[in-house]
């Protein structure tokens, strides 16, 4: 009967695109709320796997530690994220985190947006972020990161202009190369994205207006800086109004949805190399909330067709709605769920999409051994990094049908990860699904899913 329930599951799945971590940015809502559970747990429910959060450095290290490494020193106040970490995985949820903001201690009393004037200070930081949440040290695991918010703006960071010269670029290639110096320190396992690039700027300071650089321009300025590694490349993709369509028609090197198949392109060239993206954030907010929003209606509308073409594009990795619920502690009201409490439209029409996308695509060479992630933060909650993973899979193929089964073993990661290899081997410019039921020594499981494609 087991095996019967199984061989059905995938019907529609296996006619879904390419699967990727789906998920939401929500600080007030999942760190601050007395209703962070249960939000967290209506998150999942859509079919989402990741929460995105800040780690706002001026907030969480208000006055200079006396050990900077040390996450239990007392400077540091580190409850709220703590408790999100540890909250996420009961939801079978990962957790990204986005490093910004310097303290006045540590750049002269100035504002957040100010750089640091020892770098050494923001690298000390982040390696105390990756070490304490590195799935050893017994506060959860955090393997997703970023490095600032927004970088290309005045607004985040300062100065984008030295007269006319943009220098915004190489300055935030300084604290990018400090920030990602401290993560892989505390944590090998840690992927790290550059970027968190806003999606548009004017490349010319102009009297009056808050200096901005567009992501294009941004991003090839920094790729000429030499030894920055990364991961990924995060960017908003908003339109440049909030009551304005996904396909928002804009001029490179400003980058939407629109122009992002561009800007893909420009990356690869100037990094030489395939670079992904992740859409860190992306949203539409609605009326009457928000008077220059749209109705909920379109709202549902726009979220199927932003996600559908992300979903559609295999160099976008990663897919980050702002915000889930809207509250009186955030400005944005593009939550899926009202202040109230009431699921908008959107909040099904996002879920239908986003349970058929979430999970992982690997690509492979046809013929060789298909390598197989699958991310298990809710089988990580109860087993520490070492321990014996029990799966049984599925392999479909494009048509639905079960060509391979198997019960093999795998072993935890720190990055709440299993791998294991699936007896089957895949045929040039054919795409299977596996599917994955994983359990852990405590008898707690989940379903995974993962999509494989074959060139």
């Amino acid at each position: 009967m087991a095996l019967a329930a199984l061989l059905a599951v995938p019907a529609a799945t296996v006619q879904a695109a390419q699967r990727m971590p789906i998920g939401f940015f929500d600080d007030p809502s999942f760190r601050w709320s007395s209703t962070r559970g249960q939000n967290l747990q209506l998150a999942e429910s859509t079919g989402a796997s990741v929460i995105h959060t800040t780690a706002t450095w001026a907030a969480l290290a208000p006055t200079r530690p006396a050990d900077p490494t040390n996450g239990d020193d007392p400077a540091y106040k580190l409850t709220d994220l703590d408790d999100l970490v540890f909250q996420s995985s009961i939801y079978n949820l990962r957790v990204m985190i986005n490093i910004t903001g310097t303290p006045k201690w540590a750049n002269g009393g100035k504002a957040p947006n100010v750089m640091p004037k020892n770098l050494s200070d923001l690298t000390a930081f982040s390696k105390m972020l990756a070490t304490r949440y590195n799935g050893r040290s017994g506060h959860g695991s955090v393997s997703l990161w970023s490095i600032w918010n927004e970088p290309n703006l005045q607004l985040f960071l300062t100065p984008q202009f030295v007269g006319q010269k943009i220098v915004g670029p190489a300055n935030y290639a300084k604290l990018f190369k400090a920030a990602y110096t401290g993560i892989k320190s505390g944590n090998p396992w840690a992927k790290v994205a550059i970027g968190e690039t806003s999606a548009r700027g004017r490349d010319k300071p102009l009297k009056g207006i808050s200096a901005s650089i567009a992501p294009g321009t941004f991003a090839r300025l920094l790729a000429q800086v030499k030894g920055l590694k990364f991961d990924a490349w995060a960017h908003h993709p908003y339109p440049t109004s909030p009551n304005l369509p996904p396909m928002q028609k804009v001029r490179y090197p400003n980058v939407t949805l629109s122009t992002l198949s561009k800007f893909e392109t420009d990356l690869n060239n100037w990094f030489h190399r395939a670079v992904p993206i992740w859409i860190t954030e992306y949203g539409h907010e609605t009326k009457p909330a928000e008077p220059h929003g749209v109705t909920y209606a379109k709202q549902a509308a726009y979220a199927k067709q932003a996600l559908t073409f992300a979903k559609k594009d295999p160099n976008v990795q990663m897919f980050i709605w702002f915000v889930f619920r809207d509250s009186a502690g955030n400005p944005w009201q593009s939550g899926l769920i009202g202040q109230s409490g009431a699921t908008k439209p959107a909040f099904t029409a996002f879920g239908a999409v986003a349970r058929l996308t979430d999970g992982s695509t690997v690509n492979v060479k046809a013929g060789a051994p298909v390598r197989v992630t699958m991310y298990v933060p809710y089988l990580a909650h109860y087993s520490e990094p070492g321990a014996v993973i029990g799966m049984t899979y599925f392999v479909y193929d494009s048509q639905g049908k079960a060509i391979a089964v198997g019960q093999p073993t795998a072993t935890l990661a720190p990055d709440q990860s299993v791998t294991f290899t699936p007896t089957f081997t895949a045929t040039k410019k054919q795409t299977y699904t596996i599917v994955a039921t994983l359990n852990e020594a405590n008898g707690h499981s989940e379903s995974r899913t993962a999509f494989v494609t074959a060139s």
